[in-house]
C-alpha cells in the first residue's frame, strides 16, 4: 500500500472508529472498556506494562477472529515445537476466553491491535513476531504491510473463502489481488475454497488444500466443579444443551422446551455476553425457573426439581459441557446468520440439531447431510420433536451421534498437512 492510499485508509478507519466509537460504547460497554488499551497497542496480555510479555517475543504470532478460529489457533500452537514462542490475538471476548482455555500456559493471548499504524507498530514491538499465520484468513491491509515491511513470513492456516466474502472481494478485485498478494502461502479447507483464491488472481503454486483443522481441535476441558453442579440440577433428567443462540432463536429454544421440564434440564448459551442480561430477561418474562451459571455455584440449596433451566453466563465452557449431554441445537441456524461449529457436540457422540442457516460451514454442512450425522429442524416444533424423540428413544439417539462422532473421526489430518505447509516458516523460529 502506497504511503498516499496508506494516509488515506488511516485517515477513513480513524474516522469510523471515531464515528462508531460512542454507539459501540452505548451497547457494548462491558466489551470494549476493558480491552480498549489492547486494541490500541498500549497493553500486553499482562499488564500495562511495556516490558511485559518479553518472554513471548520472536516466535510465532497466530491470528484467528473468534471463538472457532481461537479454538484451531490453539490447536496449532500447541503442535508447534515447545520453544517457539507464541502468542494467538482475537478481537472478541468468546474468541479470547476460548484461546486461553485452549493454550493454557503454552503462549501469551491478546487483543489483535486496530488497523492503525502507531497501534500495529506498538504490538510488533511488544512481541516481535518473526512469522505471522492468519486462521482462516482476516486481512487488514495496514498489519500485512507492516507485516511484510519486517520481512514476517505470512501465511493463512485453515483457509476459507466464503459465499460473503468472495462476492465482496470479486467486486473489489484489484485491491483484493494486492491486498491477497502479500500472503506467502494459504492452506485452504477446500478445493472450492483454492478455486476461489485462484479466481481472485492468486497464484495456483501458493496454495495447498489441507482440509479442516476443526476437525483436529483438542478435547475442551469440562471443569469437575461444573459437572458435578450441572449433574446435581439435572436430578437425574437429561441434560439439553442449545449452544451459540442469537437473536429470535431464545424464544425458538423455550417453545421447543416446553413441556419437557420434568424430563431434561436445559443449558441455554447465548453466543454473545453482551445478551446474557437480555436472555435472562426473557426466562424471567416467561416465568421460566432457571439458574445462571455465574450465581449457581453458590446456590446449593436450590431445589433441584423447580430448575428447568440454566443460563451459562460464562466463557469457555460450553463446548466441554457438551460432553455431558443427550442432546444438543446448534445455535445461529434457525435465523439467517450463517450456523456455528456443530464438530463440538459432535465430537463426543452427541445427537445434534441445526436450522436451515449453515452457509458459513457450507461443506461441513454438505458432510454432514451426507452422512446423515444430524438432524436438520426448521423451526421449534421440529426442534421439540427431535430433543422429545431422542428422550423417548436413547438407541436412536445414540446412533445418530454416533455418526457425527464418525465423521469426526474420519476427517482428521489437518493439522499434519497444516504444519508441512508452515514448516519453512517454523523452522527458523526453532533454531
Amino acid at each position: 500500500m502506497g504511503t498516499p492510499r496508506r494516509m488515506i485508509y488511516q485517515l477513513g478507519m480513524g474516522l469510523a472508529l471515531l464515528l462508531a466509537g460512542p454507539v459501540l460504547f452505548a451497547r457494548r460497554a462491558a466489551h470494549y472498556r476493558p480491552t480498549l488499551a489492547g486494541r490500541l497497542g498500549l497493553a500486553g496480555p499482562e499488564g500495562d506494562d511495556p516490558e511485559a510479555g518479553a518472554g513471548r517475543r520472536g516466535g510465532l504470532w497466530l491470528h484467528g477472529v473468534s471463538v472457532g478460529e481461537a479454538g484451531v489457533a490453539a490447536a496449532l500452537a500447541l503442535a508447534v515445537p515447545e520453544r517457539i514462542p507464541v502468542v494467538v490475538t482475537t478481537i472478541t471476548p468468546t474468541g479470547q476466553a476460548r484461546a486461553r482455555a485452549g493454550l493454557g500456559a503454552r503462549g501469551a493471548v491478546a487483543y489483535l491491535p486496530f488497523d492503525l499504524g502507531f497501534a500495529i507498530r506498538r504490538f510488533f514491538d511488544r512481541f516481535a513476531p518473526r512469522a505471522l499465520v492468519l486462521v482462516e484468513g482476516d486481512f487488514w491491509p495496514l498489519l500485512l504491510a507492516e507485516a511484510r515491511r519486517r520481512g514476517l513470513p505470512i501465511l493463512v492456516a485453515n483457509g476459507r473463502v466464503g459465499d460473503k466474502g468472495f462476492r465482496r472481494m470479486a467486486r473489489l478485485r484489484p485491491f483484493a489481488r494486492r491486498l491477497l498478494a502479500l500472503v506467502d502461502r494459504f492452506g485452504v479447507q477446500s478445493e472450492i475454497d483454492r478455486d476461489r483464491l485462484i479466481d481472485l488472481g492468486v497464484e495456483p503454486s501458493r496454495i495447498s488444500v489441507t482440509g479442516n483443522l476443526k476437525y483436529d481441535t483438542p478435547e475442551p476441558i469440562l471443569p469437575p466443579a461444573l459437572a458435578a453442579e450441572i449433574e446435581r440440577l439435572a436430578a437425574g433428567r437429561g441434560l439439553l444443551v442449545a449452544g451459540s443462540t442469537m437473536p429470535g432463536e431464545e424464544e425458538a429454544v423455550l417453545d421447543a422446551f416446553s413441556g419437557l421440564e420434568n424430563r431434561a434440564l436445559l443449558v441455554l448459551a447465548p453466543r454473545h455476553p453482551e445478551r446474557w442480561g437480555e436472555v435472562a430477561a426473557l426466562l424471567a418474562e416467561r416465568k421460566v425457573d432457571h439458574v445462571r451459571r455465574s450465581t449457581f455455584l453458590a446456590s446449593s440449596g436450590t431445589p433441584q426439581a423447580t430448575v428447568a433451566v440454566v443460563l451459562l453466563d460464562s466463557l469457555g465452557e460450553l463446548a466441554g459441557l457438551y460432553r455431558l449431554a443427550a442432546g444438543a441445537f446448534v445455535g445461529g441456524t434457525l435465523v439467517p446468520t450463517g450456523g456455528h461449529n456443530p464438530l463440538e457436540p459432535a465430537r463426543f457422540g452427541v445427537p445434534v440439531a441445526v436450522g436451515p442457516s449453515m452457509h458459513n460451514f457450507s461443506e461441513m454442512a454438505d458432510r454432514f447431510d451426507r452422512a446423515g450425522a444430524w438432524r436438520r429442524v426448521a423451526d421449534s416444533g421440529a426442534l421439540a420433536r427431535a430433543w422429545r424423540g431422542w428422550l423417548d428413544d436413547p438407541d436412536e439417539a445414540r446412533d445418530l451421534g454416533l455418526r457425527g462422532e464418525r465423521l469426526v473421526l474420519e476427517n482428521r489430518g489437518a493439522i499434519a498437512r497444516t504444519l508441512d505447509l508452515l514448516r519453512p516458516a517454523l523452522e527458523p523460529l526453532a533454531s
